[in-house]
């Protein structure tokens, strides 16, 4: 049993309260920990797009879950995106199994996918994680970063730049964590504004279980929704 449909619900009254198209936010269910007969209930239930952190996680379970190998989504089929923090020696396993990796926090990783994708001669669409907050405890570029990495990745083979993600600093009131998803989506607006080759700005991923209301909101297009989908981790 998922609450999938209750939350595809709740994201989709949140748009309508933003004025805008439920159609315009994708929810992705955030299955790291859960078995494989939970996440089939999900994707029973509706889900198409899932979200794991480890690669060796998501290496095990797309079999299980007769999804095909990363690298592309067709039409009507359930996608697998890696979320996790990714480091440089799991690169190329990452581009092999994952459909998308939201989570390329630095030149070495986005370098590092780019190698992978021309020696497995593939095309990996990717976002780039940016620390708006300023959160120590979080990977990603800053702000002001954030330009001369987008140029620096848009010479580099194989890798597709879709869009950026960030996760907010932790705090009490709504109201904080409005403030920062503001920014981020004047940044996103920004630097889809320059219009860089290589480069397309069509996803702002933000926004997760206690917070996708607010992110809807303030111009997300992607919530990452795992305990209020699943419950509790195992």
């Amino acid at each position: 049993m998922t609450n999938y449909r209750a939350i595809a619900d709740q994201v989709a009254e949140a748009c309508i309260k933003a004025g805008r198209s439920p159609a315009d936010v994708q929810l992705m269910a955030v299955t790291k920990t859960m078995p494989v007969h939970v996440i089939q209930q999900a994707i029973a239930d509706g889900a198409t797009l899932l979200g794991e952190n480890r690669v060796q996680e998501l290496a095990e379970k797309r079999p299980q879950l007769s999804l095909p190998l990363g690298g592309g989504v067709p039409q009507g089929t359930v996608g697998v995106h890696l979320i996790g923090h990714l480091q440089t020696n799991k690169a190329a396993k990452a581009v092999q199994h994952a459909d998308m990796i939201q989570s390329v926090d630095s030149l070495k990783i986005a370098q590092e996918i780019s190698k992978a994708c021309v020696k497995q001669g593939k095309e990996m669409p990717v976002l780039v994680e940016v620390n708006i907050g300023r959160d120590p405890a979080k990977h990603g570029f800053f702000a002001e970063q954030v330009h001369e990495a987008l140029h620096e990745m848009s010479a580099l083979p194989g890798l597709q730049v879709r869009g950026m993600m960030t996760i907010p600093p932790i705090f009490d009131k709504k109201s904080e964590t409005a403030q920062i998803f503001l920014q981020m989506h004047q940044l996103f607006v920004d630097m889809r504004g320059k219009k860089m080759d290589n480069i397309s700005m069509g996803i702002l991923s933000m926004g997760m279980s206690d917070d996708f209301d607010v992110a809807v909101a303030h111009g997300s297009t992607l919530v990452r929704v795992g305990s209020a989908i699943f419950g509790s981790r195992i």
